[in-house]
């Protein structure tokens, strides 16, 4: 290394790192240790500390470091001249940014680098260390790069041993004490998931369940979490229940009983930007704790997810329970809840109530479609009579209609089943195919035989296919499992009838439960012809039914 200067002034920045992964080396990478073995060099040389930067936890992959950048900005503005580290991964380990800095950025600015370990100094070119610079520079990446497959190998593994790697638990839970730091059920905010669970099975909007913890003052979960430990989650937490709070719980296998990870993941290990995964490549242990909810709460509630609508509220607050499941019969708009008060002589005064319309007539006038007007008595009064008429026709024949069903349902899927299976199996072995290729691409560009800018064409193109079959595969599975599922459906539609079948007025949980939509048709004084109703249910009834 270069011996003592007297005729210059080196004013140093002495810039120190340590990321997750230095930790597992020891004390010899410690912060304090680096500052240690600089401030003994600094002294020795006789030059002058400015200042200490640092980063800790923080990978050399990239470069948006808080103390990096602080110190880069200091050097381009002359603040110092001199950048000292114990050695260049340090620095960095991303060896085209610490090569750019090396070869072109320090120089301009007569920034002298020194990296003591690897005895690396920029203003004594002709030295071995120098020579070697850039294979040092390639080879901290490489570790990296080696390092992070490393890594994410074992978090892989301890996610598919049922190893929770959650820094913090979800909200209702608490993070268990034992090797795999298994949920525990916490039985202050539990009974809030559940009622949350519960309000959306019976058909309450996000909106409308925030509304409600919000009147309430019920703890978010960001406050709850600062309450018990002091850890903020969220910043500039309004401190007010939000839809997407409340959507992102009630997608949480977690209160199943389930536990799911590698969601997410770097787009790489030098960009450390996160991105979603497919939901077919998520880990997921079942019962890997113990629920806070039933299986059959969760069905419900996504059940309600995937209603054709999800209902308005008026102005004064109320939903109607058929509100979103009614659709106009000949343009397919939703109808739409009305409001009426006509004068009634025989009580001498206006009686007001409720009646739908076509949305489309009703937003737009009379050119763009006709009245399919329906008070709501009548309609209601429609509903509820065959929903008993229906319960009538199965619950006395309960296992003839289970029978029928199975059966229809069996010869659906008998029709395409052998199909179904060598398209799939078409479909997974092109999918290791495409692995294969991304994996030749990518060492082909490696050797040189290929240029980059094919490389990235050609695993675009494999990607691309790659998302495409995937999504494939995952409808063609559940095509096939479609038969194994039939008698839970037709057991689980069933036990719904014989719930509801009696029931004096509708309800939102109702109708969400028994009926997939009402298709309503023009009025009568319109068609000319009596007025149709048509209830389609959850379950296909007449066509089990009709011989």
């Amino acid at each position: 290394m270069q011996s003592k200067q007297n005729n210059k002034d080196y004013i140093v920045g002495m810039y120190v790192r340590l990321s997750r992964d230095d930790e597992r080396a020891g004390e010899s990478l410690s912060i304090e240790n680096q500052k240690a073995i600089l401030s003994e060099y600094i002294t020795e040389q006789g030059w002058t500390l400015h200042d200490v930067y640092v980063d800790d936890g923080i990978s050399g992959t990239t470069f948006e470091r808080a103390g990096v950048k602080r110190l880069l900005e200091d050097a381009k503005q002359g603040v110092i001249n001199t950048i000292l580290v114990k050695d260049m991964s340090r620095f960095g380990r991303n060896y085209i940014m610490v090569g750019q800095y090396l070869d072109y950025v320090f120089p301009t600015f007569g920034i002298r680098f020194v990296a003591l370990s690897d005895n690396i100094d920029t203003e004594n070119k002709d030295t071995p260390a120098m020579d070697m610079m850039p294979i040092t520079n390639v080879f901290n990446e490489w570790w990296a790069a080696t390092t992070s497959k490393k890594l994410r190998a074992v978090r892989i593994k301890n996610a598919k041993e049922g190893k929770n790697g959650m820094s913090h638990s979800p909200y209702g839970y608490t993070l268990g004490t034992d090797e795999k730091r298994t949920l525990q059920v916490n039985e202050e905010t539990a009974p809030i998931v559940r009622r949350i669970f519960e309000m959306r099975a019976s058909g309450l909007t996000p909106r409308k369940i925030a509304d409600i913890l919000n009147v309430e003052k019920v703890l978010t979960p960001n406050d709850y979490r600062i309450a018990t430990t002091g850890i903020n989650g969220v910043r500039n937490s309004a401190h007010l229940w939000s839809t997407s709070v409340l959507r992102t719980m009630l997608s949480n296998q977690a209160y199943i009983g389930n536990l799911v990870q590698h969601k997410s993941t770097t787009i790489s290990y030098k960009n450390h930007k996160w991105q979603r995964r497919p939901e077919e490549d998520w880990i997921i242990v079942e019962n890997a704790h113990e629920a806070i909810i039933s299986k059959e709460l969760w069905d419900r509630v996504k059940e309600v997810e995937k209603a054709v609508g999800h209902g308005k509220y008026t102005q004064r607050g109320y939903m109607h329970p058929l509100s979103g499941l009614m659709f106009c019969a000949d343009c397919g708009a939703k109808m739409r809840l009305g409001w009426n008060t006509p004068f009634i002589k025989s009580v001498g005064k206006a009686v007001p109530y409720f009646n739908f319309n076509c949305g489309t007539k009703s937003r737009m006038g009379s050119s763009a479609c006709f009245s399919h007007f329906i008070t709501v008595p009548v309609l209601e009064q429609l509903v509820k009579n065959d929903v008993a008429a229906k319960a009538e026709m199965i619950i006395g024949h309960e296992a003839e209609f289970k029978q029928r069903y199975l059966q229809q349902q069996a010869t659906l899927a008998d029709r395409n089943q052998a199909d179904v299976k060598k398209e799939l199996k078409r479909a997974e072995k092109r999918l290791t195919e495409l692995d294969k290729l991304i994996e030749a691409a990518f060492e082909e560009k490696v050797a040189g035989k290929i240029p980059e800018s094919v490389c990235v064409k050609l695993i675009d193109k494999y990607t691309a296919e790659q998302t495409e079959l995937k999504e494939k595969v995952s409808s063609l599975t559940q095509g096939l499992e479609q038969v194994s599922q039939a008698k839970t459906d037709v057991d689980e539609f069933i036990r719904r009838l014989k719930m509801y079948f009696n029931s004096p007025t509708l309800t939102r949980e109702m109708c969400l439960a028994l009926f997939d939509r009402l298709i309503i048709g023009g009025k009568e004084t319109v068609t000319g012809k009596p007025q149709e109703i048509h209830i389609y249910y959850k379950i296909d009834i007449d066509s089990v039914l009709s011989p």
